[in-house]
């Protein structure tokens, strides 16, 4: 009956001509400027990924600093986000917490102002059981009514969702796909074979989201897409299209800069980029994460300049 329900509701959106989730959808940063929300900044690398070709957009998820917004601040950054792209590709909000109250609060906001569908964290640092998160999970479920997107990422919050808790959460018509960041093929192929074919799983890290996609996956939450977005979106169409040997070269071209994203930790190399790029202002992040060391930072540039973004 569940799975009934949202084929049901996957038919209702092809049919109204809201767009499918899928492809390159990009884990934007959230620019900062003498620690403060840079709205200009944000609303401007809204636009270029736009203009590039990405297919979707997630603020406030780990790329974004969610860790570090004020609710408040949470809120704007989901706003602005959903006001600059006017419909255009679908806005996925990060909305995850540790607390499953605070995830509601957030998740109810996302759908209040407009999101397509909420990333949904699994809890960090309470290092919850497997039915600790299926009760998590279905209770934002039940109290929001909203699309959702688990996310996956061990190496993250200390818990492994395991594909069978997957499974269990995808019976409920809420719960709509997930992003798998364990770097493990298995477990991705354990959840597409064990969730219903119309559940979503996108790859939760750049290195394998082409191997995600030739084992059935439907796209990538990228943090590559902030620096090459145009590259990571023809990567995903020339798969989609068929075109699997473009779709390969493009891998293999990207695959330095998938590394040279994670010299150090997320997102301070994609924040660096993007400044030497002229795409922000500034690669400010916030406490406790640093700027890049000279050493690392100097790594990063002859990548860029190897792929022809920087002189």
């Amino acid at each position: 009956m569940a799975c009934a329900s949202r084929s049901k509701c996957a038919k209702k959106k092809s049919e109204s001509g809201k767009k499918e989730i899928h492809g390159a959808i990009v884990a934007i940063v959230t620019p900062f400027k003498n620690g403060e929300v840079d709205e200009e900044g944000l609303r401007n690398l809204i636009e270029w990924q736009i203009k590039s070709g990405t297919h979707c957009i997630v603020p406030c998820g780990t790329t974004g600093e969610s860790a570090t917004l004020s609710h408040e601040e949470h809120m704007k950054v989901v706003e602005i986000t959903i006001d600059q792209v006017k419909g255009r590709v679908p806005v996925i909000a990060g909305t995850g917490s540790n607390s499953t109250e605070e995830t509601i609060i957030l998740t109810k906001h996302a759908k209040k102002a407009g999101a397509d569908a909420a990333l949904v964290i699994t809890p960090y640092y309470n290092k919850p059981s497997q039915e600790g998160l299926y009760q998590h999970f279905m209770t934002v479920a039940k109290e929001c009514k909203f699309p959702m997107i688990l996310y996956n990422v061990p190496g993250r919050t200390g818990v492994n969702m395991l594909p069978a808790t997957v499974a269990r959460c995808a019976k409920n018509r809420y719960v709509i796909g997930i992003k798998e960041a364990t770097g493990s093929l298995k477990q991705v192929s354990d959840v597409i074979r064990m969730c219903p074919k119309n559940f979503i799983v996108l790859s939760g890290d750049d290195f394998t989201a082409f191997p995600t996609l030739a084992i059935g996956g439907k796209g990538v939450i990228s943090v590559a897409s902030n620096v090459m977005p145009k590259e990571m979106a023809n990567m995903m169409n020339y798969f989609f299209k068929g075109d699997i040997d473009k779709s390969r070269r493009l891998h293999y071209k990207l695959f330095p800069l998938f590394e040279a994203l994670f010299f150090e930790t997320n997102p301070v190399p994609a924040k660096t980029a993007l400044a030497l790029m002229g795409k922000i202002d500034s690669d400010e992040v916030r406490l406790p994460l640093a700027p890049m060391l000279d050493a690392n930072k100097e790594r990063l540039v002859e990548v860029l300049k190897s792929l022809k973004l920087i002189k």
